[in-house]
């Protein structure tokens, strides 16, 4: 190697021989690296790969390696006799252009501008604690996971895998499961459906997406309740839509408020959770059920129904949906397993007239041309064979018991802080602190305790406030949930 400069370039190359990345792709990294920088220049010869070897004390095999990987990629070209070259191709780089000195070092920050959205800084919570009170989550440890490792192990093992997985799929989902899926919602929710009815997707916020994205133009009235879901509503900020909110009392969404607004402006949309209110947990009474559907014939407004809880119901039988009064086709019907299973557990599922289900299922061709048709299947074999049914029955038992104690230690220890309504299903309590409780201060300190609880901070609006949080009691043992209301007890 006759030149000092090629020397010294070579020789301030890093090599960790203790990382998990080869030597010759390091080798390759470095190389590309002096390329992009303008240190090494179009058409510039490299020394020999013998040469390179012996002065990064590496095997002959390796340097050529790192060159083959380069050449591959069009960066080195190499001619019989001659040697090898930086390509001629390369346009010539101004090294005081670029300012990153080395090509495996990741990115923080794109070269190109991005438009802020205020409705996008949404925190994730991640909860990592011991003891939980959270937004209302199923125990997973009773959820039917050997009966679903069962049926999806099956999908993989019998015959006709090409038919099933070797090919694209229908993107409104495997039939298989929108026939099963369809007759279980039929039968438990008292829907009149086909499988020609149902679009498998990916959780609730997806079946909001994609309707939003389907059916919703900029500057579309859309209205929901006060407090609601801000995942739900960010979606609509998204599709540029007008969203207007009104009121939610013990009776739940306020109608009447509804029918003022249909009078002066057009209305696409009213998304609603009649069976448990998200975040206050009330149900849809029976008059107002009517009258929505009422109003939605008279002014042609979808209604979506986010139906995330309707298996989880302790003192009667539940009211049916919106969507099994619903003779005009004015109501999109949405589900999840994820309430019922566990939020990992990504499989909802969308229910609209037959000519609504085929758009929305080419739209969703432009985002995801099909969801998880083995986790489709297998989900069907677990409606066909009962165990859906089963375990909800069980979870159900569970829920009840749960939900009765932590509402009796909520009465008993923390009733000179606290006030709320028992709620007739579901898996959280809607829970006012007293006004001089300071939410955002207790669960910092709860967390500290090693429990986790909303600060609240999410269900304020500019024009709504109100000092309460979901306390949710469904994910946690007995034992937790006494632990839990003794942290708080001491804290308060």
């Amino acid at each position: 190697m006759d030149s000092p400069i090629l020397v010294q370039l070579f020789e301030g190359l890093q090599l960790d021989h203790s990382a998990d990345r080869a030597i010759y792709l390091q080798l390759a990294d470095g190389i590309l690296s002096l390329i992009r920088n303008g240190k090494l220049r179009p058409g510039q010869k490299l020394p020999g790969s013998r040469d390179v070897a012996g002065l990064l004390q590496l095997n002959r095999i390796t340097v050529s390696k790192a060159f083959e990987e380069l050449q591959m990629q069009g960066w080195l070209e190499s001619f019989v006799g001659s040697g090898t070259f930086i390509s001629s191709h390369i346009p010539e780089s101004k090294p005081k252009a670029l300012k990153s000195a080395s090509a495996s070092t990741p990115q923080k920050k794109a070269g190109f501008a991005i438009q802020s959205k205020s409705y996008l800084n949404s925190p994730i919570t991640l909860i990592t604690s011991e003891l939980h009170l959270d937004d209302g989550f199923p125990d997973p440890k009773l959820a039917p996971l050997k009966e679903l490792y069962r049926a999806y192990r099956n999908q993989l093992t019998r015959s006709g895998l090409y038919q099933k997985f070797g090919r694209y799929g229908l993107p409104e989902g495997a039939p298989v499961y929108k026939e099963a899926l369809s007759d279980y919602l039929n039968e438990t929710r008292g829907l009149k459906t086909s499988a020609k009815n149902i679009l498998s997707v990916r959780g609730t916020l997806m079946g909001i997406n994609l309707v939003c994205n389907s059916l919703i133009e900029p500057g579309d009235v859309i209205v929901s309740g006060i407090p609601g879901w801000g995942r739900a509503e960010r979606n609509f900020a998204h599709a540029k839509a007008k969203h207007i909110t009104i009121p939610v009392d013990e009776n739940g969404l306020v109608v009447d408020e509804l029918k003022k607004i249909c009078r002066k402006q057009k209305v696409r949309m009213v998304y609603v959770t009649p069976h448990h209110h998200y975040p206050t947990t009330v149900s849809l009474r029976i008059d107002r059920r009517l009258e929505l559907l009422r109003l939605a014939n008279e002014y042609g407004f979808i209604i979506f129904e986010d139906d995330y809880d309707f298996d989880f119901h302790y003192k009667h039988r539940p009211l049916l949906p919106l969507a099994s009064a619903d003779e005009n086709g004015m109501v999109i019907y949405c589900g999840s397993f994820s309430k019922s299973f566990s939020p990992a557990f990504r499989i909802g599922y969308l229910v609209a007239s037959e000519n609504v289900i085929a758009h929305l299922a080419q739209v969703r061709v432009l985002l995801d041309r099909q969801g998880d048709h083995i986790l489709d299947n297998a989900m069907a074999e677990l409606l066909n064979d009962g165990t859906v049914q089963r375990y909800l029955r069980k979870a159900l038992a569970v829920y009840h018991e749960r939900r009765d104690l932590f509402c009796g230690l909520l009465t008993s220890e923390l009733k000179d802080a606290v006030s709320f309504e028992v709620p007739e299903g579901g898996m959280t309590v809607w829970t006012n602190f007293a006004k001089s409780i300071n939410l955002e201060k207790l669960a910092v300190k709860a967390l500290r305790k090693g429990l986790y609880l909303s600060d609240g901070k999410v269900h304020q609006y500019p024009n709504y406030k109100v000092n309460a949080v979901r306390l949710g009691f469904a994910s946690s043992s007995i034992e937790e949930l006494s632990k839990s209301i003794e942290i708080l007890k001491v804290l308060l």
